[in-house]
């Protein structure tokens, strides 16, 4: 049998070796940006997709449906306090459809002046089984609402669960994104190649994220918090060599919990107080970006 020595690839970056890029810093000179990114979802009664705290049940599924409301209605705003206490600054994940449930919550963060981040208009739903025009206007529309809501147009989009069809990023940078957080690939931000120019991919984590990490491993709120500690630690000593990009990625149905918030409330407590991380919002980062005279990985 004659075997073919070439696989399918997505072309949207070539292979680079993190140890061969050309150096260079981020603001007043750090060398590891630190982002939050906070996942503020909604989901529909009785139908779709969502996260479970135990097996599924029959639709309705109460239980599953309401554990994951108590994000909206009591976690997040357990969380919002311990921000402004750190004084963190947030990229906030947002469904559109938050707007219509629970404005107030879209409000919280927006006198924060947290950047907004597209993210769909409900996790209920997955975007890459989408035919292109489909996608197409679901894009459109949620980045339509977001800047009526924010009165200014998102520069990113994470898609709800991360799902993308082969248009994705060709899609987002024709509606005005400048970057994508949907790849988890590099802990460098990459030069994505689009059918009309270039978005960045910033590192999104799916290590450091609450969904795989506490949902699907079983790690303990406790373990999770040293996940945080000990990446932070590593990749501060690995940033003397390149700078890197490190994400946490939380939602308050899940770290909102107050047996798991206490960890969380340690662990980023200890990169505040270590300081020598650059502590910033996605955007700022692809910005940054921009602005440097070496463009990046292709």
């Amino acid at each position: 049998m004659k075997m073919s020595h070439v696989l399918p690839t997505h072309g949207r970056y070539a292979y680079s070796a993190i140890t061969q890029r050309t150096d260079y810093d981020w603001p007043e000179g750090k060398r590891l940006a630190v982002y939050i990114g906070l996942n503020l979802e909604h989901f529909a009664f009785g139908q779709g997709l969502g996260a479970s705290l135990t097996s599924a049940s029959p639709q309705p599924d109460v239980l599953n449906y309401s554990w994951r409301d108590y994000g909206n209605r009591v976690g997040v705003w357990r969380l919002l306090e311990m921000f402004d206490s750190l004084k963190l600054p947030l990229g906030v994940l947002l469904n559109t459809s938050i707007y219509d449930y629970c404005p107030e919550v879209a409000t919280a963060f927006r006198n924060r002046s947290d950047e907004i981040i597209g993210h769909g208009h409900t996790n209920s739903e997955r975007q890459g089984d989408l035919p292109e025009e489909e996608e197409k206007r679901l894009i459109e529309c949620c980045t339509s609402r977001l800047t009526q809501e924010e009165r200014t147009a998102p520069k990113g989009w994470l898609s709800p669960w991360i799902s993308e069809s082969l248009h994705t990023p060709d899609l987002l940078h024709e509606a005005g994104y400048t970057y994508s957080l949907n790849w988890c690939q590099d802990d460098q931000p990459v030069r994505f190649v689009t059918r009309r120019g270039g978005l960045w991919s910033i590192p999104y984590p799916q290590e450091l994220n609450d969904i795989p990490a506490i949902m699907a491993r079983y790690t303990s709120g406790e373990e999770f918090g040293n996940m945080i500690v000990d990446t932070y630690d590593e990749m501060i000593v690995q940033s003397e060599a390149q700078p890197l990009v490190m994400g946490i990625a939380l939602h308050p149905y899940i770290v909102g919990h107050p047996h798991r918030l206490r960890h969380l409330r340690r662990a980023l407590g200890h990169i505040v107080a270590d300081g020598r991380a650059w502590i910033t919002r996605p955007g700022a980062i692809a910005a940054h970006m921009d602005a440097l005279t070496v463009p990046g990985e292709a």
